[in-house]
C-alpha cells in the first residue's frame, strides 16, 4: 500500500475524530485524501452559522482539532515518521494560542490586557510600546501552556477512539472521500456505507 496515502488518511482522520469529540466545534461534513492545491488531503468543517466572536472553549476546541493530524501520525507511525504535513496546522494553532494571550485577554496569568511584542504595533492603551523580557517570557509560557493542554487533550481523544480512527482510515483508503453519511456510520462503530456516487 502507498505509505503516503495511508499517512494522509490517518492525518485527516485525526483532525476529524478530534473535531467530532470536542464541544463547540463546527460539524465535520467531508474528509478526503484526494490532493488539493498543496494539501495531500482535507478535512472540511461546516460552520452552522456566521460567527464574529468566539468563546475560549471554542478556540481551545479548534486548537485540539488542529493538532489531531500530527498526533495521529505519531501514534500510528512513530515519532521518526511524523511529517511536515502539519506545519500549517501548527502555525495556525500557535497563532490562536498567542492571540488568546496577547490580544483577547484569555490568559488567567496575564489578564484582560493587550500585549505587543513589536515596537511598531499598537498596544491596548493605543500607543506603541516594547515589552520587557519578563513579560515576553510569561507570554511564551502561557502560549506553551495553552498549546500543551490542548495537545494532550487531543491525544487522549484519539487514544480513546482508535477503533473509529481505523474505521475512518479504512473508508478513506477505499473511497478516498467520505461525507456525513459515512462519518455517521463510523461514529456509531460501523463500517462506512458506500458513498452515493461511488462505483
Amino acid at each position: 500500500m502507498n505509505l503516503k496515502k495511508k499517512l494522509t488518511a490517518y492525518h485527516e482522520a485525526g483532525h476529524a475524530i478530534v473535531g467530532l469529540h470536542v464541544p463547540e466545534h463546527d460539524p465535520v461534513y467531508k474528509v478526503t485524501i484526494i490532493p488539493r492545491s498543496k494539501a495531500l488531503g482535507v478535512t472540511l468543517f461546516l460552520p452552522e452559522s456566521d460567527r464574529y466572536i468566539y468563546s475560549k472553549q471554542r478556540l481551545e476546541c479548534q486548537l485540539c482539532s488542529l493538532f489531531g493530524g500530527r498526533i495521529s501520525e505519531e501514534l500510528i507511525f512513530g515519532k521518526e515518521k511524523v511529517t511536515t504535513g502539519a506545519s500549517n496546522d501548527i502555525e495556525r494553532a500557535t497563532q490562536i494560542a498567542r492571540n488568546m494571550v496577547t490580544k483577547w485577554g484569555l490568559s488567567d496569568k496575564l489578564g484582560p490586557l493587550t500585549y505587543s511584542d513589536d515596537e511598531g504595533e499598537q498596544s491596548g492603551g493605543g500607543k506603541s510600546k516594547g515589552l520587557s523580557e519578563s513579560t515576553t517570557a510569561i507570554i511564551d509560557q502561557e502560549v506553551r501552556r495553552i498549546v500543551d493542554i490542548n495537545y494532550k487533550r487531543a491525544e487522549n481523544i484519539i487514544k480513546n477512539n482508535m477503533d473509529k480512527m481505523h474505521l475512518m482510515v479504512d473508508a478513506l483508503l477505499k473511497y478516498e472521500t467520505i461525507d456525513t453519511d459515512q462519518i455517521n456510520d463510523i461514529m456509531i462503530g460501523n463500517p462506512a456505507r458506500k458513498p452515493k456516487d461511488w462505483s
